[in-house]
Formats: C-alpha cells, structure tokens, sequence
C-alpha cells in the first residue's frame, strides 16, 4: 500500500470541529484500520453530514411509498425522480433545499438552488422546462426579512430567467419562527426520451473520468456541513461556504450535456452539488462496487494553490462528473470544446471499490467508497423522539372562545392585504413566466402550474404545497393536509396526480419534539401519497433550521413542503380557477364545518396561535377529488378553485378577480359566519357552473354522495354576501395585488 501523506495530527477534536460526533471518528479509524489525515477526516465530514447523508432521517425516509406503476427512477437511484408520462416521454423532477446559504448571503444562496436543481434535471438528460419554488420568510416587518426577501426573490429571478426556463408556480409565507432561518425550496422538471436516462454511476476499470464545465474555485467549501448545522451568531463566518452561481455557465452546461446524452459515449454522469468531487466520485463508484484513481492536479482550478481538501470539497457550481467509455474521449472532448466549456480527464475507473486521491506526486486519501454513501457505511440513527406539551394544549381550543366580530367586511379587507395572503405578483412579476411558452396558466390562471407538452394533446401539471402552521399543530394531520391539497391543485386544473417530491424543512434532529415532528409528517405524508397513489420520487432532508431568537432557540415550523407532479390527459380538461361568465351558478363542493382551526383569521385577525388542525377526513377528500375529476371530464363546470388559505371568502374572491367578476352568495345559517366564510376546514372545492350545464351537474352530484351546496351566482362586479356589500372586485383586487409590495417597501 502507498504511503498516505500525512497533514496535521488529527484528534477527536478536530473531527468535533468539523461537525462530526467522537464515536463518528472511531468508526472511521476502524474502518480504515488507522487515524484519518485531515484531508480524509474532511471528506468524511461532508459525506456523513446530515446533508449528504441523511443519517438521522433514512430510517423514516425508507418507510415512504416509492412504487408505482409509472416510476422509472425510484427514490434514492438517481439525481431525481422519473416517472412515465406516455408517448415515449418522461418527467424528471425534484425539490431541494438552499436554506442555511440563503440565510446568510440571499441572492446567491437562492440563486445557486435554482442552478443546483436544475443540474439534477439536465444530469439525468432532460431538459428542464419548468421552475416552482416554496419561499418561507419571518415577520415581514423586520428590515432583515425585506431584505431576505428581495435578495432571494432577485437571486431566483435572475438566475431563472438568465437560465431560460419558466416559473410556473409558487407559494410564499411568513412567520415569525422564520426570522433567523427563512426556507428556500426551488423545484425543477424536466423532460425527455423514456429510454434515454443518464444513470449517476461508475463501471468498467479503466474507463477515465473527466470533470466538465466550470473551474474549481473555494466556495462553497464544507458547505454540506454547513447546512448541518443551527444558524448561530457566529454563522457569518461560513460564509465562504455558500456558493457563487453563474447561469450563462449553466446554460452551455445543459446544452453540452444534452448533446453528450445523445451519444452512447459514456457510462454515468453526476452533478457537483454539495460536497463536489467528494460527493460525485463516491455516489458514482458505491454503486457498483467500483473504485477510482483520481489526479486532483488535473483538476481546472480558479486560484492557485488550493490544498487537497479545498479541491475536494469546493462546491462551486456548474460542474459535472462524467465517466466515459474508454476510446471515446475525442468525441466527447469536442462536445464540451465546442460550448467553450472545461472537459479535464482527472482519473479513471478502478477495481476494489477504494477511492485514492493524488496530488503532487503524493496519495492524500484513499478511502472506500461504499463507506460514504447513503445506504453504505455511512452512520444510520434512530433518533428519541417525544410528544410536545404544545400538542395536547393545542386541542384544547375550542371555538366557542372566539367571539365572532360583529364587522365581517373588516375581517375580509384584513386577509385580502395579509402578506401570506395577498398576491404575490410583486414577486411573480420579477420572474420570467413565459419563456420557452411552455406555460399554459398565465392567461388562464389555474390551482396549478400547467406545462403544455408540444406536439402532443396532453399537458403536465405542477405544484408546491405545505400550510406549515397546520402542520406544526399536528404533524401527522397536517402533512396529510399538505399531500392532499396538492393533489386538489392538480386535479382542480384538470390533471390527474401521478408523484411526488418532497422537501423536509426540520430543526435540529437531536431535539426529541422537532423529531417527533418529523416523524409524524412522514407517517401523514406515507398515508396521503397511498391513498392517492403518488408514490415518493426523492427530495430532500433540511435539518437544523432553528436559531437562538431572545435567548430560546426556535426551530421553524416542521415544513415538508410537497412538490406534485400530475398528467394532464386532454388538454381540452384544463379548468381555470376563475369565474367565465355572468349569472353562472356557484357551488361549494364538499362539507361546510363550524371550524376555524389554525386558519390565516384565527391566528393572524384574532392572533391565538395555538389550535388544532382544521377540520379534514382522507376519506372525504378522496371522494371530493374523484367527483371533481369526473365532473370535469364530462365538461359539466366552467371553473374550479380549491378552499384554501383564507377560506371560502378568499376562494371566491380569487375565483371572480381573475375575469373581473363579482358575485351575490347566501351563507348557512347552521354554521357561525366568520366560520363559514373564514375557516380552513379541508376538502371543499368552489366550481362555477353554467345555466345550461346546472341540470346535469345536480344530477352528477347527487349520485356521487358527496356533499354539495349553491351558493349563489356570478353577478355584477361586487361581492355581496346575504344582501350585504363586501366591496367591488377590483377595488379589492388592486389593494390584492399592491399589499405584498406596500409592506416590503415600507
């Protein structure tokens, strides 16, 4: 065995510094037989990072739904998920996290999640067509949170929109347990040739790998460990971990790669996203048990004199790791010299399965791969979790301590100007919606972002969904909430729900409460993605967002923000949220409740930030979206929008400021008012119907069992409800769409 160059001495205090637990430095002593030398002590650091090893959630991420009858790609195989879409086609999608980096340096911590998703897309040979992102930011009227906000909204925008592909959908929230941590979930899809998927791995010994697209530079340096850990006072001094994106970069990347997908030249491609050439050398080699020789002097660098472990753990962006078939590296040399792009051969394919790093003329690690990765010898805990004493005074609520406000018109003006309620077309507006025409609901607004497909009479829909304070008053519950509203979304807009991607936002793992919250939002997430047969493509795990806020530290509220993928089979099914016509019929679809249950009015208006979930029963929802599909097919209704946020009051006046329509309903008198018309309770659709349809649509409704009520008509440009005037629709609306901004600018 070559000699290991030795560094500094190692200690168990030096791997404490570097994030990782004592009896994580014994095993690696044990596993390789002798003390690590700092640059393999690094590469451990990273790779058991919670970030990149998921060593404190895998035991719960295993009990996810990941079959399904359309996957291509399960959870787990590969950069992101694939799923079957038909006519040869697939869809390659994925969420991820850029929480921590976005914390400290905003506009590229937002902006290199858009290109790190983006890269998982396009390393796997689609060609993103599609941008959501999930925006979590704390009270808006601090300084810190406008900027936050600016700078992530800039980051994603110019990133984006120099990159070429659309956003077509969003949310974004605020609360005050986001103040030190805001959440920056950015979502990408993508599509391609069924039978054409790039796999991330290595084989064949003697094949050379090449690393391709930018220089390595020192950003982003132990970035992963980074995200490891709490946001502190002293987080400013890693800032040297948060990446630098260039999306001009990334635009040749996508092309040469897509040309490279092309050919049969190589054998796997990965991304360089956390952890950079340690992460991409080790994921691509433990799979097939497979090693590699890797010259670290051959690697393109941005300055000189970087140290071993400074070229292994840079996370600048824009580069991939390519195995190529031995005798084709000409060709696929000139695909990358073409794009004026960096395309190094720095090693080659060994048999073993070890990982040895050279660098002037010396072995500075070697390691085995399969140590490293998820599902190898990377640690896996069973974390002690316990109930919060919040939980049990949450059910304690009762409505009957609210007294209902005797001026409900004030109530509406209040939620229609709440930030987590108002339009965000302040931010939207700073987004390229259009580009590549792709988006087909921007003229036809819809519960869900609708991709249309060239060529072909379907269409694919998108959606981001979590309403993080149900969540947090049940985890269980409220995870199932947030799958099935997502699955509304989609089917509200005329698609059928197909899979999921999800992204965990959690606090620290080792508070029992934040890992009894986790563990609740998995077992509610794996019951709704049964139920509705969306099977888990992979995603993310986002640990440790909480920080020391008044001398208590605070995690945020438990966040698994689901990102939902459906088939939309007829283009001619699209149904737009908003009213069409004069003198249609309204219809609330589903059960009113007497609830008002962690609604936008009882936390925000009457500020009790402590209840239960609202009202929401699996059954009844399923039953609701299975009648909904089918009313659409058989064109019975002229729109359909979810109840959602803000409650009934806000669906119907987003369903009539979308065409500038007012409407005239009458409300149950066997419920409360301000419940009727605020509350959150799940499993209600809001659909227009027309005069000529109304006969068939009763007739449908009544042999599906589920409950339905009229409510009234699209009528005249004011909203009027039981005789009584709530304002017009774009008076309203003009306060809607300039809240966001006027509280941003202040």
């Amino acid at each position: 065995m070559e000699k290991i160059q030795k560094s500094e001495e190692v200690t168990v205090e030096t791997a404490k510094e570097l994030g990782l637990l004592a009896e994580e430095f014994e095993k690696i002593k044990e596993i390789l037989g002798r003390t690590p030398n700092f640059t393999e002590l690094s590469i451990y650091s990273v790779m058991w990072s919670e970030h990149c090893s998921y060593k404190n959630s895998i035991k719960w991420l295993k009990t996810l739904p990941k079959e399904g009858p359309h996957m291509l790609a399960e959870a787990g195989e590969e950069n992101a998920g694939l799923v079957d879409i038909g006519d040869g086609l697939a869809c390659c999608f994925k969420i991820e996290s850029h929480n921590h980096p976005s914390a400290l340096e905003p506009y590229q911590g937002a902006a290199t999640g858009v290109g790190g998703i983006n890269r998982d897309i396009f390393t796997m040979g689609a060609r993103p067509i599609a941008q959501l992102n999930s925006l979590r930011f704390g009270d808006i009227s601090l300084d810190r949170t406008k900027w936050l906000v600016k700078g992530v909204v800039k980051g994603i925008g110019n990133y984006g929109n120099s990159f070429g592909i659309p956003v077509v959908g969003g949310e974004v929230f605020f609360d005050e347990c986001y103040n030190t941590n805001p959440l920056v979930n950015a979502m990408s899809a993508g599509i391609m040739d069924s039978g054409k998927m790039i796999s991330a791995t290595s084989y064949g010994v003697g094949n050379p790998v090449f690393i391709v697209g930018s220089s390595t530079g020192k950003d982003g340096i132990h970035g992963a460990a980074f995200a490891s850990k709490d946001i502190s006072e002293d987080s400013m001094e890693d800032l040297p971990a948060v990446q630098v994106g260039d999306p001009f970069q990334e635009k040749l990347l996508l092309e040469a790669s897509l040309e490279l997908a092309e050919t049969d030249a190589i054998i796997g491609m990965q991304d360089m996203g956390a952890a950079g050439i340690t992460c991409s050398t080790s994921e691509m080699s433990g799979k097939e048990g497979f090693g590699m020789i890797i010259n670290l002097d051959e690697v393109p660098t941005r300055q000189e004199g970087m140290l071993p472990f400074e070229i292994l753990l840079s996370e600048s962006q824009e580069r991939m790791l390519v195995v190529v078939k031995k005798g084709r590296e000409a060709e696929v040399e000139a695909i990358f010299d073409k794009w004026d792009l960096n395309c190094k051969q720095i090693g080659e394919v060994t048999e073993g399965g070890r990982l040895e790093y050279f660098m002037g003329g010396e072995k500075v690690a070697d390691v085995p791969a399969e140590s490293l990765i998820l599902g190898g010898g990377a640690p896996v805990y069973e974390r002690e979790y316990k109930e919060p004493a919040y939980y049990a005074d949450n059910k304690k609520f009762k409505i009957d301590q609210i007294k209902e406000p005797t001026d409900l018109k004030a109530v509406a003006k209040f939620l229609i100007n709440h930030p987590n309620i108002a339009s965000k077309k302040w931010i939207i507006e700073q987004y390229d919606t259009m580009v590549g025409t792709v988006n087909m609901s921007t003229n036809k607004p819809t519960d869900a972002g609708v991709v249309n497909l060239k060529g072909l009479n379907k269409a694919l829909a998108f959606t981001v969904d979590c309403n993080a304070r149900y969540v947090h008053a049940d985890p269980e519950v409220g995870c199932a909430i947030a799958v099935a509203e997502a699955a509304r979304n989609i089917v509200c807009s005329g698609g059928e729900p197909s899979a999921i991607t999800n992204c965990l936002n959690f606090g620290n793992p080792y508070n029992p409460e934040v890992y009894w919250q986790f563990v609740g939002a998995i077992k509610g997430m794996s019951t709704a993605c049964r139920k509705f047969e969306t099977p888990v493509t992979g995603g993310n795990v986002s640990f440790y967002n909480q920080s020391m806020q008044e001398g208590v530290d605070v995690p945020v509220f438990p966040t698994p923000t689901i990102g939902m993928m459906g088939i939309v089979q007829d283009k001619k099914n699209i149904t737009s949220l908003a009213f069409q016509n004069e003198g249609d019929a309204i219809y609330m679809i589903g059960a009113a409740q007497n609830d008002i249950n962690s609604s936008e009015y009882l936390y925000a208006y009457h500020k009790v930030k402590q209840s239960p979930v609202p009202h929401f029963n699996l059954e009844e929802e399923f039953a609701l979206q299975t009648t909904i599909k089918s009313l659409i097919k058989e064109d019975l209704i002229e729109s359909a929008h979810d109840c959602a946020d803000g409650g009934l009051f806000i669906t119907l006046f987003e369903a009539g400021m979308a065409n500038g329509f007012g409407f005239e309903i009458d409300t149950d008198s066997d419920f409360r008012k301000d419940a009727y018309l605020f509350g959150e309770a799940q499993s209600r659709v809001v659909v227009s119907v027309s005069a000529e349809q109304q006969e068939a649509f009763v007739e449908a409704m009544t042999a599906s069992n589920v409950p339905f009520t009229m409510l009234g008509e699209v009528k005249g440009k004011n909203m009027i409800i039981d005789g009584e005037d709530f304002g017009t629709i774009l008076e309203s609306k003009a306060q809607f769409d300039s809240a966001l901004e006027n509280y941003l600018m202040k």
